[in-house]
């Protein structure tokens, strides 16, 4: 498997859509100037396959907030995997996966505890959601580590497998 991130810019969106719909693999896009979710959601009219999204988690935008946008995010695109990046992103990507199911939810990592908590409704399908370790993508036991780099009029991107 291989996946490709999209470095990019609120002014280079309009060649966005284009290259994720040109891409061969699956595409994770993270606009560097602009809340990445809200950029992907504007392209719903434009494309015309999955799409993934690369999100910086944080203590001022945690997993639960980052599995509310997800969850919205899936309504609007197909949207086929998210990665998680910033300081703890294995923990972080384990509550976002926990939050992404219409089951019960009872986990505690070291940035959050969440008991008995319901994130209805599950996005209409399955979701993979990565978190980044240095320069490799984990999702499970898969493991993805960066092999090259490559500049287009869309912005940087990176693939991982």
């Amino acid at each position: 498997m291989e996946i490709a991130r999209l470095s990019t810019r609120l002014t280079s969106l309009g060649a966005v859509a284009q290259l994720v719909n040109a891409e061969s693999v699956p595409t994770v896009v993270h606009v560097e100037d602009a809340d990445s979710v809200i950029a992907v959601a504007s392209m719903k009219d434009e494309l015309r396959k999955s799409i993934g999204i690369w999100l910086e988690v944080s203590s001022s935008y945690p997993a639960s907030l980052a599995a509310r946008d997800v969850k919205t995010l899936s309504w609007l695109v197909e949207l086929s995997d998210v990665v998680v990046s910033g300081e703890h992103a294995s923990s972080h990507a384990r509550v976002l996966k926990a939050l992404l199911s219409d089951d019960e939810v009872n986990i505690s990592t070291d940035v959050a505890v969440i008991t008995k908590a319901f994130n209805r409704p599950a996005p209409p399908h399955s979701i993979r959601v990565w978190h980044l370790e240095g320069t490799t993508l984990v999702c499970g036991e898969q493991i993805l580590p960066m092999s090259a780099v490559r500049r287009t009029d869309a912005g940087e991107i990176t693939y991982f497998g």
